[in-house]
């Protein structure tokens, strides 16, 4: 059986069983991929110019769209140019530096959702202390910390799943590198590191649920007290967007780390997989300037800008 010294590349699961599939399959891809690339970066842009969203909200909106863009680059290009040259092939230390940057940053996603959840609670439910809770420094600090903790939580990820033996192949059932489809490949007696580690990310990622759902809790009493339809139609346009992004991510990418193996299929692994990995990047630009005439207007003034 071989072990990790001696695989110097991995096998990627094939999206299509015939060639005309396959170019079927990259052309979809290249158009997800380039609408989720339009999307986040005119969110980013209409962020970055227009001076009436330099608030926190918004803030944490444009760090959201940058982790959209790492999200599905981290993916999708390796997935198309297999799919367009016929191969399934990824390198060694292309598997391991995809598994880290995708994790990192979807770690990272999860913790600033979770604090863009805290955002919504002090605006809605403590809005005279708003401007001094998240004033300029302390959404900075914020934002910080949330890509650091997702990137401190993938680089231990990274380094003790590369470091344990792999005796089961080099065949990958997904279609990029994920740490469930990874630790298959490792020996049994070998993974417990991993184990335990993976039951840490999911204990702190389970706090940042439970807190989620607590802010909420108190978001929607807070609002279904408001006398003003207007004002409760507001509140919810802006929080409806984030509850609608974060059930997606949450409930796909928990079914994907702790599904029992009794369930587990490659067609199923591959459509919770795109779940969690493609949808949520590339429909986050859409939700979240559906509702929001701020977001909408910046938007359109950035594409005239672009066509003038």
């Amino acid at each position: 059986m071989p072990n990790s010294s001696s695989i110097s590349e991995f096998l990627l699961l094939p999206l299509a069983d015939t060639r005309q599939l396959q170019l079927l399959h990259f052309w979809l891809l290249l158009g997800i991929y380039l609408a989720a690339l339009l999307g986040n970066g005119l969110i980013s842009t209409a962020v970055a110019c227009d001076h009436r969203l330099h608030t926190p909200m918004y803030f944490f909106l444009l760090n959201l769209a940058l982790l959209d863009l790492g999200c599905i680059s981290t993916t999708l290009p390796k997935a198309m140019a297999n799919a367009l040259w016929d191969t399934r092939a990824i390198s060694y230390a292309g598997c391991a530096a995809q598994l880290f940057f995708f994790f990192f940053l979807a770690s990272a996603e999860y913790f600033l959702l979770t604090i863009m959840s805290y955002d919504r609670y002090v605006a809605i439910c403590k809005p005279l202390h708003y401007g001094t809770l998240m004033d300029s420094r302390a959404c900075a600090t914020m934002a910080v910390a949330a890509w650091g903790a997702g990137l401190l939580n993938s680089l231990l990820h990274t380094a003790i799943i590369f470091s344990l033996p792999l005796c089961q192949g080099n065949v990958v059932n997904q279609f990029f590198c994920e740490i469930p489809q990874i630790l298959k490949l490792s020996c049994s007696e070998s993974s417990l590191r991993e184990v335990v580690l993976l039951l840490f990310s999911f204990s702190l990622a389970f706090g940042c649920f439970v807190f989620i759902v607590v802010s909420y809790v108190q978001i929607f009493m807070a609002v279904l007290r408001m006398p003003s339809e207007q004002g409760r139609h507001k509140a919810f346009s802006t929080c409806l967007p984030h509850l609608a992004v974060l059930s997606l991510l949450v409930i796909t990418g928990f079914f994907a780390y702790l599904k029992p193996p009794s369930i587990s299929s490659p067609s199923m692994d591959l459509m919770v997989a795109l779940l969690y990995s493609v949808v949520p990047p590339t429909l986050n630009p859409i939700v979240y300037s559906m509702r929001n005439r701020e977001v909408k207007d910046a938007v359109w003034k950035v594409i005239k800008k672009c066509v003038s």
